[in-house]
């Protein structure tokens, strides 16, 4: 069964995806090129209750994103905005604000997968007679990478191979897959690495 692409992405997940740190994420946040969004519990904004999935200002909350790693992991929003809406309200009750945590600050999965296609963050490869790949391959050992830095090596070849598959899934609509012998021979030599086993002194 085919899923639906993924809806969000943390913005520690988008800054690895990308090559990029979560200063710059903040920065093209706050050009206009995508949202920062979040989820709060029911606050006031004046006489208006709001809840749930809010659109947040990455200068708002900029110690968070400092490039140096050394900013809180926390922070209290004063304001938010909510989707569809063009202005900005404040946060009356409580009177803090409402804090959130950096793990859990989301970019919508619409709004990354747009952003690459755009900057053609996943290029297309060329191959070794000199015509163009019609697979990322490119963005398929980055999607690889990203998930042993995260989760570790799994525990066979095949399980990685078939969740690399379900990457060219999620990044292709299902359309124009590479076969599982394919990505296998593009994996091999990299779970060789990983699994080898160190020479005795």
């Amino acid at each position: 069964m085919k899923l639906p692409k993924r809806e969000f992405y943390t913005v520690h997940e988008v800054a690895a995806r990308w090559g990029y740190t979560i200063a710059d994420v903040a920065g093209w946040s706050a050009a206009g090129h995508f949202d920062i969004l979040t989820g709060i519990p029911p606050a006031m904004c004046g006489e208006k209750v709001v809840a749930g999935e809010v659109i947040i200002s990455a200068f708002d909350i900029l110690p968070m994103f400092r490039r140096c790693g050394t900013g809180p992991q926390t922070a209290w929003l004063r304001r938010v905005r909510t989707k569809g809406e063009a202005d900005w309200q404040l946060i009356t009750d409580p009177v803090a604000g409402v804090e959130v945590s950096v793990a859990d600050l989301l970019i919508s999965g619409q709004h990354v997968h747009r952003f690459e296609e755009k900057n053609e963050l996943f290029r297309r490869v060329s191959g070794g007679t000199g015509s163009v790949s019609p697979y990322d391959w490119e963005g398929m050992l980055q999607a690889l990478a990203l998930r042993i830095h995260e989760r570790g090596i799994p525990a066979s070849q095949g399980e990685l191979v078939a969740e690399m598959q379900e990457w060219f899934v999620e990044h292709s609509d299902g359309n124009d897959v590479p076969d599982e012998r394919s990505i296998r021979r593009r994996i091999t030599p990299i779970w060789r690495e990983l699994t080898k086993t160190p020479e005795k002194p």
